[in-house]
């Protein structure tokens, strides 16, 4: 990743995105201590190192959009609570049901605690595959296996 002064401008497209396509998500934190567990799972999720700067780091995703993890001078010290009105959770798809599954087991490694552990991983409904995690900061991840994955580890 390079270093940045300021936060990092939109990764240049040769084509115009689809109209509707998300663009960039931006999550504001308290610190920066959980910046590893996210470069963990987004490098797991095909996420690639984008940039740095003083007050957060940048991914780019699969399909161009990108991610932030930025604190700073205007960011509260509050701890972010998915259970208020606003953002509950993202959602990403993983793979297979056996990248769920290692993805899932892995997370407390790298600063993840597993969520509705009692139901998985069905805790979205019976035709629904995934797993869900949360992080120090609190926030909440679903990674949802696709169907017709083929488990590329085998």
């Amino acid at each position: 990743m390079t270093a940045q002064p300021d936060a990092p401008a939109p990764p240049e497209r040769p084509h115009p995105p689809a109209r509707g396509l998300l663009h960039h998500v931006e999550l504001w934190v308290a610190d920066l201590g959980a910046v590893d567990g996210w470069a963990w799972l987004l490098g797991e999720l095909g996420f690639q190192p984008r940039d740095t700067w003083a007050d957060g780091v940048s991914w780019t995703g699969p399909g161009g959009a990108y991610l932030v993890v930025e604190s700073g001078p205007d960011v509260r010290a509050e701890r972010y609570d998915r259970r208020r009105p606003g953002l509950n959770h993202l959602a990403f798809w993983a793979g297979s049901e056996a990248d769920v599954d290692r993805l899932v087991a892995a997370g407390p490694e790298h600063g993840w605690t597993p969520l509705f552990a009692d139901r998985y991983p069905s805790a979205g409904g019976p035709d629904h595959y995934a797993g869900y995690l949360e992080n120090t900061d609190g926030f909440e991840v679903e990674l949802v296996a696709h169907p017709a994955a083929a488990d590329e580890r085998e």
